[in-house]
């Protein structure tokens, strides 16, 4: 069989679901390869595969199986081909392992679509499954904390010191109310930062919390990367100075509604402007930069 591969994404990152077929489809001997138009004719099968619903949808020809948020929340990979270790070939340039040690989250935040595509917490994957003898990974968990699973598991990558960015944030809220699960943030390899959020005020308490508890344990506030959803200016000013004195990384996101495809405002994308470009905004006030 000839299979191919589209990465609809347009990010430099790298996609996760198609690693895994190409791992499945290389163990059955079949030919896999990047989706090429002029070679379309000769493909059995194409697998593409798109994370965000705003990227434009590529125009493919063939047998073509469409996957990810961006298409479907719902169409998901097989279990077997779930836990497949990926096919690192792929991304020669990724040198780090990639996976989920858990999936789902038990929040319910109105912005995010987890918790309808993926439900509650549950354990996903051990870290040996798709580590494939690497020394880092970047983990995409969406709330690996409320796990005993993915505590766990964190105690094993530190057992086994192994570096790890779980990139889609830790609950602030759960290392504010337990100093152990600090403690054990503190002990873990981070490739670059410890991440978390910081979504709408009401959670600065918890934030400021948090940042005492590691800060007992050693972890300082300048490694701390922040997500901040840009929904009201008001709000996001705050949450912003906030962070700015604490002296965390805050990275600003302005809010995209999904359900209704209403792209973000153009106050909010200067907004986000102004906090991520980290030179302007450690010196220069928002009014000055408007």
């Amino acid at each position: 069989m000839k299979v191919a591969l589209n990465d609809n994404n347009r990010t430099n990152f790298p996609n996760l679901a198609l690693m895994k077929l190409a791992a499945h489809h290389k163990a059955k001997g079949d030919d896999v390869e990047w989706y090429m138009p002029l070679r379309s004719r000769f493909y059995d099968r194409v697998y593409t595969s798109k994370v965000f619903t705003f990227t434009p949808t590529d125009s493919l020809w063939g047998n073509v199986i469409k996957g990810g948020t961006g298409y479907n929340l719902f169409n998901t990979l097989p279990e077997k081909i779930e836990h497949t270790c990926p096919d690192y070939s792929l991304y020669p340039e990724f040198k780090k392992a990639l996976g989920f040690l858990t999936r789902g989250c038990p929040n319910k935040c109105k912005w995010c679509v987890v918790p309808k595509k993926e439900g509650n917490i549950k354990p996903n994957a051990d870290i040996e499954e798709f580590l494939n003898n690497r020394k880092s990974a970047v983990l995409m968990d969406n709330n690996v904390l409320a796990s005993e699973h993915g505590l766990k598991q964190i105690e094993k990558i530190i057992n086994l010191k192994i570096k790890v960015d779980f990139n889609q944030g830790l609950d602030a809220r759960i290392i504010a109310e337990n100093k152990q699960i600090a403690r054990l943030l503190s002990k873990t390899k981070w490739i670059n930062f410890i991440r978390m959020a910081c979504d709408h005020k009401e959670q600065m308490s918890n934030v400021e919390k948090a940042l005492q508890n590691l800060n007992e344990f050693g972890v300082k506030n300048y490694r701390i990367f922040i997500y901040m959803l840009v929904t009201d200016l008001d709000d996001a000013l705050e949450r912003a100075l906030f962070l700015r004195k604490l002296n965390t990384v805050p990275f600003a996101q302005p809010y995209r509604d999904l359900e209704n495809n209403v792209p973000p405002s153009t106050e909010q994308r200067r907004f986000a402007r102004w906090v991520n470009h980290k030179a302007i905004f450690k010196t220069v006030d928002w009014n000055e930069y408007v």
